[in-house]
């Protein structure tokens, strides 16, 4: 199994959102620049997480985007379903039909129960783990001093927005 590149980027996304001041939003450019992606590309990863309700859109001149919900909130496996969907990862291809000539069975897939256990497994994994949890673990493990000057770093490239949230 082999989860695409958007869905790591869209983690890191949602840490940085998460280590700016109450109120300010990030540039997706800024964003992108932080994760080393694409940022035509990442936009359609914002889009996708704006409408899974994680993150917030803020239009204008000093617009960007911030967290919909609390860091609390938002576990791994949202972000996850925000963009690749909640589409099962395995599929039969009907191999075991084929090679047992047995097209009008009602007989399902052997691979099928052991699969969707071992999804089951990980889809608990991801639901386990929240936004909040690993920022934490940035904050107090290895990356400690490069967090602070990333903390730092964002908080000059944020702009801070006066609506009411």
């Amino acid at each position: 199994m082999k989860m695409k590149t958007g869905v790591e980027q869209s983690v890191y996304a949602v840490i940085l959102l998460n280590l700016l001041p109450k109120g300010a939003v990030l540039h997706s450019e800024e964003i992108s620049r932080h994760i080393g992606a694409s940022p035509s590309y990442f936009q359609k990863l914002l889009r996708r997480m704006v409408k899974a309700d994680l993150i917030v859109s803020v239009h204008g001149t000093k617009g960007g985007f911030r967290l919909k919900r609390s860091p609390e909130d938002i576990r791994i496996y949202d972000i996850y379903t925000a963009i690749e969907g909640r589409q099962s990862l395995y599929s039969s291809s009907g191999i075991m039909d084929n090679m047992m000539d047995s097209i009008e069975t009602s007989e399902q897939c052997i691979l099928r129960e052991t699969m969707s256990e071992a999804e089951a497994s990980w889809k608990n994994v991801l639901k386990r783990e929240n936004i909040a949890d690993l920022t934490e673990k940035l904050r107090v493990g290895n990356y400690n001093e490069r967090f602070k000057v990333l903390e730092k770093e964002l908080q000059k490239s944020c702009s801070v927005q006066y609506e009411h949230i």
